[in-house]
């Protein structure tokens, strides 16, 4: 992974002329002595909670289990762990204050089948020295300015020590993955329990892990196929994301096998309805959240204790198959697992003449690793339509931490998907560490991959 060179750690808060033009300062020399003290190198309390239930940092699962290999696939390092209870619907209230509202609608929705198995909480995130020691650098300059992002460069968090919802939402769309190659299905599956295959490969770089770059505002470079079913076969995704919209837009083309040419994808965006996910998923969808920040005004609820989706290594089984794991309406509740542990929860109202198909969303992001685990999304009526529900899951072997599945309930027609399964993929299926060649992303790249 290539390392960032350390900085000089600048010590004081932006200039008085940055926030009269609306920025936000950076973190003060008093909150960044913090980082890697009582917060851990990303800004999550290192500590645990008073009651024991959430244990205390201690750097995080840097290891895989003793003698794995990666044609066994993401393997269960707690396998042998037991729930500790289960959350369902005759128990719920119980709970209610650690608990999405996505969560208890999906309870009350499936009383006999949806339920929370709650276990162990282990806080195995962890990510490359050159991350926490670039953070605790970018503490120091990053700032936003309305919605501009200032100061930042990859790798590492603009703000660990964050005061706003948008500063927590570009810690989620930043936060550190490096390189991955991955081919996994996705599954929609309607009321009554049938569902198709949509197999889906992809292979994604973000810049420090590229040879060379175009723009310093690149964030990644993005190549996605299908191989199932065969009316999405041949259709090819060349995406480039930029860290900040304001300064320049995602650039995306699109290869159609039939019409057998690249063109310009604009629309891969926002709202836009990914294709193979029968109108269940939108483009902003993807990874909890990713997208333009300037249809909604975020606001900073705070921070709380919850019970989410967590190491959850028993979606990486490769001796299940898809139809022994889904139920209707959900996965099986028996291969999810569920700890508590503390997010901050951020609250996107759509502004004032801004479309789209949601009107309110509630993203709960996991302290830790800063990624999104749960969210809620409401219509136009301000009735809770899609629970959205991102396992995550620690990669032991690349210090990354990672979506297990990206899974979206309906509540209004009783269908849902998960993505990003491959159980029934050749392993490994899911390698990290992957550098990459600016010119092997291009759109001359994305002809030769048509036209094999």
């Amino acid at each position: 992974m290539k390392m960032i060179k350390k900085m000089a750690l600048i010590g004081a808060t932006l200039s008085a002329v940055g926030l009269a033009s609306g920025a936000f300062a950076g973190a003060s020399p008093e909150e960044i002595a913090k980082l890697g003290n009582e917060l851990t190198p990303v800004g999550a309390i290192k500590a645990g909670n008073a009651d024991g239930t959430i244990p205390a940092w201690d750097g995080g699962m840097t290891e895989p289990p003793a003698g794995w290999t990666p044609e066994q696939g993401y393997i269960d390092p707690f396998a042998g762990e037991k729930p500790l209870f289960v959350i369902d619907a005759s128990n719920y209230e119980q709970y209610e204050d650690k608990l999405n509202a996505g969560m208890i609608a999906m309870m009350k929705q499936y009383p006999d089948t949806f339920k929370l198995p709650v276990y162990k909480s282990h806080r195995t995130f962890a990510n490359p020295q050159a991350v926490y020691d670039h953070t605790k650098e970018l503490a120091t300059k990053t700032s936003v300015d309305g919605e501009s992002l200032e100061g930042y460069s990859q790798p590492g968090i603009p703000f660990p020590i964050p005061k706003t919802g948008i500063e927590v939402m570009y810690n989620n769309m930043l936060h550190w993955y490096g390189g991955f190659d991955q081919c996994a299905d996705w599954l929609p599956v309607q009321p009554g329990g049938g569902y198709y295959r949509v197999g889906y490969c992809q292979n994604v770089i973000q810049t420090p892990n590229m040879d060379k770059i175009k723009d310093n505002n690149d964030l990644f470079y993005y190549f996605g196929q299908y191989d199932a079913p065969a009316t999405l076969v041949g259709t090819i995704y060349l995406v480039h994301d930029t860290i900040d919209r304001n300064k320049g837009l995602r650039r995306a083309w699109i290869y159609n096998a039939g019409q057998r040419r690249v063109r310009r994808a604009p629309d891969l965006a926002y709202d836009n309805i990914d294709d193979g996910t029968e109108g269940m998923r939108i483009t902003d969808d993807w990874w909890g959240f990713f997208g333009a920040l300037d249809r909604y005004d975020w606001k900073l609820v705070g921070k709380k204790e919850m019970y989410i989706p967590y190491n959850a290594y028993k979606l990486s089984d490769t001796k299940l198959k898809y139809d022994d794991m889904l139920d209707k309406g959900h996965l099986k509740s028996d291969l999810m697992r569920y700890e508590l542990h503390r997010v901050w929860e951020v609250q996107a109202t759509l502004k004032d003449g801004m479309s789209h198909i949601y009107k309110t969303r509630n993203f709960y992001i996991d302290e830790d690793s800063w990624m999104v685990v749960l969210a809620d999304a409401y219509d136009s009526r301000d009735n809770l339509w899609r629970v959205y529900s991102d396992p995550l899951m620690q990669v032991y072997d690349s210090d990354v931490m990672f979506h297990r599945a990206m899974l979206v309930h309906d509540l209004v027609s009783g269908t849902f998907i998960a993505s990003q399964l491959d159980n029934e993929r050749k392993q490994p299926a899911l390698v990290f560490n992957q550098k990459g060649r600016y010119d092997d992303f291009q759109t001359s790249a994305i002809r030769r991959r048509g036209t094999r």
